[in-house]
């Protein structure tokens, strides 16, 4: 089922996530459900605030790219891109690596606005799968971008607040008048 993404200034998206503990048919349909919402919104990654639940789940899939990574390991083994998506995971915990780049990137969240955003190049990311594994995943380029976007939202931190001083000068203009785009849009 596609669910509803909600749009900045929700309260939600700026939540703390809780933890998964246990996982419940409830996670596994919600997960079903946020692959289905981020294909039908042309997205890479959707983290479950998006879609009003604060809770430590999200998901990506960059499959449709996949020359956007030099390399993907999973608990330290070579793995394949197209067979390793699209990632589900759960109580992510993140370790940044030291070389960082400037990309653009854009929100489901915030529809219509992208910005340059310098993140680290590599990423390795621990983390829970609904089967109740643990996986450690290494990677770069598009893959360990969208992990620390959709990492930073479980945190309650947007893409806006990564952007750099210039470019959150015009923010606050063009992002009041989005919002009234989206109100009157009726999204």
């Amino acid at each position: 089922m596609v669910r509803k993404i909600v749009l900045y200034p929700e309260p939600v998206l700026r939540a703390k996530c809780r933890p998964i503990t246990t996982v419940t048919a409830e996670h596994r349909q919600l997960a079903e459900d946020m692959l289905e919402t981020m294909r039908a919104a042309n997205g890479v990654g959707l983290a479950a605030p998006q879609v009003a639940v604060d809770q430590q789940l999200a998901v990506i899939d960059v499959s449709h790219n996949p020359q956007c990574v030099s390399y993907l390991r999973i608990d330290g083994q070579d793995a394949d891109l197209l067979k390793s998506m699209p990632l589900v995971f759960l109580n992510p915990k993140i370790e940044l690596g030291k070389a960082k780049e400037n990309g653009e990137e854009g929100c489901l969240s915030f529809p219509d606005l992208r910005s340059q955003i310098r993140r680290s190049t590599e990423v390795k990311v621990t983390y829970q799968t609904l089967d109740g594994e643990t996986k450690t995943i290494e990677t770069d380029g598009l893959l360990a971008r969208a992990l620390q976007h959709e990492i930073d939202h479980l945190n309650g931190i947007l893409f806006i607040d990564r952007m750099s001083a210039a470019a959150k000068v015009g923010l606050k203009r063009k992002l009041a008048r989005l919002q009234e785009e989206w109100a009157e849009d009726g999204r």
